[in-house]
């Protein structure tokens, strides 16, 4: 098992439960491959440059242990999301 960081801005045209229920699923999918350590809910930020037209966006940084193939399953899930602008995950030294 390795510990890992995720950071994922959700866009912020969607609504509090909606942004809630992508968290939620992502949430979950990491619960079933492994334990969520923290997790911190930075909340709707500027963007430091457009990303689909839009200068806001909703941030979460979630702590993980996992095994060590997960990862690229969870980036992949990511990127086919409706809703996610931008992720980020990597491994965390101990």
């Amino acid at each position: 098992m390795a510990k890992y960081e995720t950071m994922l801005i959700t866009t912020a045209t969607l609504d509090e439960e909606a942004t809630a229920a992508l968290v939620g699923k992502f949430k979950t999918l990491i619960e079933a491959n492994g334990t969520i350590d923290s997790i911190d809910e930075w909340g709707k930020r500027r963007l430091a440059y457009p990303i689909n037209d839009e200068n806001e966006g909703v941030y979460t940084v979630i702590n993980f242990t996992s095994e060590p193939d997960f990862p690229a399953e969870l980036d992949r899930v990511y990127k086919i999301t409706e809703g996610v602008m931008r992720s980020l995950i990597v491994a965390k030294e101990d």
